[in-house]
């Protein structure tokens, strides 16, 4: 695959503009973080719900109280993984989620009987795996920026406020990592697969090539390992979180160009120039990121 500079100008121009919207959401506020994660919940739900039209017809007959509803029940897990560390005065975004997802585990099935006059448990099935694959996903993001996984639970504790630190210092750095990890894993692939990329990696993304994709895995772990050893944090840690962004992120772009695939779609949608649409460029942190809190809540 020849480099195409053309390509990759565009491609880099509209990274660099993802980069700083989200290196914005993520260190200046929670609560812009939150907003950010909200709005890529929903572009990639209506990509979802697009794609899986154009896949299953039957899904496009999902009436609007089952196409918002499951959406808004998404948001309800958004807003639950909070835990207890973002308020509102006194009340607790966490629990105002739980209600959601409680209320909606309810009112959809009803809906769905009432306007429907049948359940088809196929559409359901859809869009309970939309919920695995891109709320449950966004979900875990939320609670590692809320930082609740390394927040000690007694507050009487001496060292409480020192851990409360600890916590909004690592709840934005987890996601950070993540973030950078597949943004150079995803730019260096396209550079060494254009310049020595011989072998076709898979048939369901054929312009990817195995010297890309492992030589973007490299790069990327490399250059984590050595910010976290520069910055006198435990490298070992960045590396571990760099290689499984960019390991499982592979597989979660693989998987997303399989949908396209079977949709007969190039792109899920085109909201970023040389990149198309949320799916697109979230398909390998949607894939990565439970398997990043699976290893924080185990090793870290």
């Amino acid at each position: 695959m020849a480099f195409n500079w053309p390509v990759f100008k565009t491609r880099a121009q509209t990274a660099l503009i993802f980069v700083v919207v989200m290196a914005a959401g993520l260190l200046t506020s929670h609560w812009l973080f939150l907003l950010l994660f909200a709005v890529i919940h929903w572009g990639c739900w209506i990509e979802y719900q697009s794609l899986m039209g154009r896949i299953h017809p039957d899904y496009l007959e999902i009436g609007p109280f089952h196409k918002y509803g499951v959406i808004l029940a998404g948001l309800g897990m958004m807003l639950y993984a909070t835990a207890d560390f973002w308020k509102i005065g006194d009340i607790s975004v966490s629990a105002f989620g739980f209600w959601i997802v409680l209320i909606m585990a309810f009112v959809l099935p009803v809906t769905e009987l009432l306007f429907s006059r049948t359940i088809n448990l196929k559409n359901i099935w859809i869009s309970i795996k939309g919920l695995l694959y891109i709320s449950l996903s966004i979900a875990l993001m939320v609670h590692l920026r809320s930082g609740e996984i390394w927040r000690l639970a007694d507050k009487e504790n001496l060292f409480f406020n020192i851990s409360q630190s600890s916590a909004q210092y690592t709840g934005f750095l987890i996601p950070l990592i993540i973030i950078a990890s597949i943004w150079i894993n995803d730019t260096m692939a396209y550079i060494v697969g254009s310049l020595i990329g011989k072998t076709p990696l898979s048939k369901i993304s054929p312009k990817k090539t195995w010297e890309g994709t492992i030589g973007g895995i490299i790069l990327s772990v490399a250059i984590l390992s050595l910010a976290g050893y520069l910055g006198g944090a435990s490298w070992v840690h960045y590396l571990a979180i760099a290689l499984i962004s960019s390991v499982v992120g592979t597989f979660g772009d693989l998987f997303e160009s399989k949908l396209k695939r079977m949709a007969g779609v190039k792109d899920s949608g085109s909201f970023m120039p040389g990149h198309g649409g949320f799916l697109d460029r979230f398909d390998s942190l949607l894939f990565a990121v439970p398997f990043v809190w699976l290893y924080a809540v185990a090793f870290m």
